[in-house]
């Protein structure tokens, strides 16, 4: 007998630590409440992580096995749970954040002390830390380097799902609800984030839309995404299954139109490991600066501007509409994160690690790894990020990449009927103006030109120019 440990790996299929279980005996599937890391979540993920255990409890259950759930700290909880199946040791999937990490060395001394096996695998990104490496130093951290080598290292095969003799009959008590673990019912209207749902959108996703994903990713109206994000986040898919998927799909492309969009989706799919390998090294930048100026940026302290971002009342529609997206669906497209991202630390010169709390608490598809990276490179104190001088018009960009403005009145109500024209020079309107066309729709609530003045010579400063 021996125990798999499900964290953040909510699938049987393509699950090397599963797998890896197999290989030591009939499998006792496990899924531990931790109150530490409960203690950093959200109603958001809560709800999304419930939904993604009940159909992994389902595959089980369909194999004659079930989801055995436990509450408490794992250091303590799976010793415990080992010794009442008789499991020879336990496995699990390796994560990179500082507190996961921390986590997992408890558990791995509290195992060997009672004299059981730890079997840990790679298994959330295609290639571990330490095997993409420059030749002096740990890892990269520009990014286009670490692209050239990723791109043309091999990528292992999908795992196969374990047979259902290779699995425990054992049965698990029933799952917590949101308010049973201490939260809320989410706001948001989350999407499905199960295994058969990531294996529907994986599936249409791959059949028409990466052709056009590197034409329409940066069009928040066209959905030309994946929104496959929440089910890489809690692995109700595999990332290599994601990667033969890509392949399949440049198989069956009809030109090299159609192969380089293939490759400009694998390239996200890169970008998500570099963050990954950074953090791995770099546990701090969670709370810290990657980059070290010689001063301490001067971040403001303007809680009545962060409250108007956090509800989508800045009065840049794009920003608006992307702050209102997020609070709707657990989600934002991927552009205009970047959008609000720079407003807050630039336009606002609010802290970025603000931002980042906020998005860890409303995002369905939230990573450690990604989202600090994605923050940081926005306010220009992250590895291989914008440089400081880069400060988005939010403008402008919401005119180039939602040029209709179908985006924007879609979560922004208030300017429903009104022209796109007027929207995109909502901030140049007259009072009067903006208030004959939406009158419940607020003026923008900062200068963007000045702001953007402000935080250039906030960010010389810092550098220590003056």
């Amino acid at each position: 007998m021996h125990i798999h440990w499900h964290r953040r790996d909510l699938r049987p299929a393509d699950n090397r630590g599963l797998s890896a279980g197999t290989e030591r005996g009939p499998v006792v599937p496990v899924f531990v409440f931790d109150p530490t890391i409960l203690t950093h979540a959200s109603s958001v993920r809560v709800a999304a992580m419930l939904e993604a255990l009940s159909t992994l409890r389902d595959s089980y259950r369909a194999h004659d096995s079930d989801l055995v759930v436990a509450h408490g700290e794992p250091s303590a909880v799976l010793p415990d749970l080992a010794s009442e199946y008789g499991a020879n040791g336990v496995s699990w999937n390796d994560d990179y954040s500082g507190l996961a990490r921390e986590r997992d060395r408890a558990v791995t001394a509290s195992l060997e002390d009672a004299d059981l096996e730890v079997t840990t695998c790679q298994d959330a990104i295609a290639h571990e830390p330490g095997s993409i490496t420059p030749n002096q130093g740990e890892h990269y951290s520009v990014f286009s380097y670490f692209w050239t080598k990723w791109r043309d290292r091999t990528k292992a095969d999908p795992v196969d799902p374990p047979a259902a003799d290779e699995l425990a009959a054992v049965e698990g008590e029933p799952l917590p609800t949101v308010a049973e673990l201490g939260f809320d019912e989410p706001e948001a209207s989350l999407p499905a984030v199960t295994r058969p749902a990531g294996q529907a959108r994986l599936e249409s996703f791959c059949r028409e839309d990466i052709y056009r994903y590197a034409e329409d990713r940066d069009y928040p109206a066209r959905e030309g995404t994946s929104r496959l994000s929440a089910h890489l986040t809690w692995g109700t898919l595999g990332v290599r299954e994601v990667y033969a998927a890509t392949e399949d799909a440049i198989a069956r492309a009809r030109s090299d139109a159609d192969r380089e969009s293939v490759w400009e989706f694998r390239r996200q799919l890169a970008w998500r490991e570099f963050y990954a390998h950074v953090l791995a090294y770099n546990p701090e930048i969670v709370r810290e600066n990657v980059s070290r100026y010689e001063r301490e940026i001067e971040w403001r302290t303007a809680p009545d501007e962060f409250a108007a971002w956090q509800r989508g009342e800045t009065g840049y529609p794009i920003v608006d509409a992307g702050m209102r997206q997020l609070r709707a669906e657990g989600w934002m497209h991927n552009r205009v994160r970047m959008l609000v991202a720079s407003f807050l630390t630039k336009d606002l010169l609010i802290d970025w690690r603000a931002g980042y709390d906020w998005f860890r608490r409303k995002l369905v598809d939230h990573d450690t790894a990604n989202d600090v990276g994605g923050w940081q490179w926005a306010a220009s104190t992250g590895t291989d990020a914008q440089p400081y001088f880069r400060v988005f018009n939010p403008m402008t960009q919401g005119e180039r990449y939602d040029p209709d403005a179908a985006y924007i009145r879609e979560y922004v109500p208030e300017l429903e009927g009104v022209p796109a024209e007027a929207i995109h020079a909502w901030d140049d309107l007259e009072p009067t103006r903006r208030r004959d066309l939406a009158p419940d729709y607020p003026a923008p609530i900062v200068d963007h030109a000045d702001r953007r003045e402000l935080a250039i010579e906030t960010f010389e400063r810092a550098r220590g120019d003056d």
